[in-house]
């Protein structure tokens, strides 16, 4: 698990979508090896963030079944941008699976999108 360690989560606003408030932790241990001196968020961890995301909103354990349109629009340095807003749309499809629609990002910068689906562990 990476929520309270990698990331916390600081904020939930919830409208049409969820915007919530992501603080990093610069100093993870990760960073040691992904790339000391110019540390870079890895895309694995980025994926894990949402999946562990949308479990805290929804209360369940998910296992994530599909990954669909991962795009990794730019570097992700936890030392510039410690903090970035990830908007998150979730829906119930017709097999019970969730489907999540996100993207992470902090001003003008847009770090990460993904559209995955997940199904209750």
């Amino acid at each position: 698990m990476l929520i309270n360690d990698f990331f916390k989560i600081k904020d939930i606003q919830q409208g049409e979508k969820y915007n919530i408030q992501i603080e990093l932790n610069p100093k993870h241990k990760v960073y040691q090896g992904h790339f000391p001196g110019n540390p870079v968020a890895p895309g694995v961890c980025l994926t894990q963030m949402v999946k562990e995301t949308v479990e805290h909103i929804t209360g369940k354990k998910l296992t994530m079944v599909t990954g669909d349109n991962l795009k990794f629009t730019a570097v992700l340095n936890p030392e510039i941008n410690p903090e970035v807003i990830m908007t998150l749309a979730i829906k119930t499809k017709e097999n019970g699976h969730l489907q999540a629609d996100s993207n992470v990002s902090a001003g003008d910068s847009s770090f990460f999108s993904i559209k995955a689906s997940f199904r209750e562990s």
